[in-house]
């Protein structure tokens, strides 16, 4: 699965929504579908411009049409509820009866609007189905429809595999399943909370592999993002190095997987050696924190240090993880262009001396 070009560079999927992006898709409602979707397409437009100009290999459509990253689900299937989390009051998207297929195909809408507007490659992302059992199955009200977690995340399997086969015959370049679930077992503190955190990691990798189970014709990709409790850019993540999770994400029956490596507690970049050699490394080398823009001599530098124990041509470039992580995240998408500019100028710089 090699890439034709060193170094490719793209985003990890989401990207700042405007506040007039926010105003349409809160308030769908007020226009008529038909104007909806000429105003959504032409600020998806603007996005995907955006990454152009910035200069990037791989693009996407930002994630905006997608109320939720991970809310999607609910356009895929029936058998979901919109309540109100009662922690926080903010939009909770919760499973209270049995799925069944409602819009296979919304994802891969995303990509063919997308071809229409580009030619350069594109990305699309997908929930894990574990991560959709952590945020949308509660013991309560889902327990009529799924007395366990496992039951839910089970039937998530074939609502997302056949969205994955539709966006393979789109003609997607990359599918990324995102699992920041996965990836809460680097931490010593999460795994101290579970009976038994391996077995929980494996029952992850187990869902995803049954997901891209004999798909072929497209790469396949998992996120491991260190945010999974966080709902908005700057708020607490997990701590720890990779290791924890190696036996795990070798198990993985993917051809790419994409890592932080700009936060603090990341661990150390010689955890590449233990992974499987036929891995691309979506190397995490520009920080998404706001107000943090790294120089393209800081990402050039993170790279190298990568380059220590992983050929060149198995490493993309890209961001920690998504721009915009939930319906709270603020950032600003002028930020987000210098970012990614700087992501480019080093990508550059690294195929004069590796070319």
């Amino acid at each position: 699965m090699a890439t034709d070009i060193l170094f490719p560079t793209s985003v990890v999927g989401s990207m700042p929504r405007p506040d007039y992006v926010k105003d349409l898709i809160n308030d769908e409602a007020a226009a008529s579908p038909d104007e909806y979707r000429r105003l959504m397409r032409a600020a998806v437009e603007s996005v995907v411009a955006l990454q152009e100009c910035a200069g990037l290999d791989v693009v996407t459509d930002g994630e905006w049409w997608r109320k939720s990253y991970i809310g999607v689900i609910a356009e895929l299937a029936h058998g979901f509820e919109l309540a109100r989390n009662p922690a926080d009051g903010r939009p909770w998207t919760i499973v209270v009866d049995r799925l069944a297929p409602k819009q296979p195909g919304f994802i891969a809408q995303e990509v063919k609007l997308v071809k229409e507007l580009t030619h350069r490659r594109i990305k699309a992302t997908l929930p894990s189905p574990a991560l959709l059992g952590e945020r949308m199955w509660d013991p309560v009200r889902s327990a009529k429809a799924y007395p366990t977690r496992e039951a839910f995340v089970r039937d998530c399997v074939p609502i997302l595999r056949r969205e994955l086969e539709l966006l393979r015959d789109e003609g997607v370049w990359i599918v990324q399943i995102d699992d920041p679930h996965l990836c809460l077992f680097v931490d010593r503190d999460v795994r101290a909370g579970y009976d038994d955190a391996d077995r929980a990691a494996d029952f992850d990798v187990d869902m995803v592999n049954q997901v891209v189970a004999g798909i072929e014709g497209v790469r396949l990709a998992v996120h491991l993002c260190r945010r999974a409790g966080a709902r908005a850019r700057g708020e607490a993540q997990f701590q720890g190095g990779y290791d924890p999770i190696i036996r795990q994400l070798n198990a993985l029956r993917v051809h790419h997987l994409t890592m932080e490596f700009t936060a603090p507690g990341s661990g150390d970049m010689a955890v590449f050696r233990q992974l499987r050699e036929d891995f691309e490394i979506g190397l995490g080398c520009v920080s998404c924190a706001p107000g943090v823009i790294d120089s393209a001599d800081d990402i050039y530098a993170r790279v190298e240090l990568a380059i220590k124990h992983v050929a060149p041509e198995r490493i993309t470039l890209n961001p920690d993880c998504g721009f915009a992580p939930g319906s709270a995240a603020a950032a600003s998408i002028d930020e987000v262009y210098q970012k990614l500019k700087n992501e480019v100028a080093a990508a550059r710089r690294l195929r004069d001396k590796y070319g």
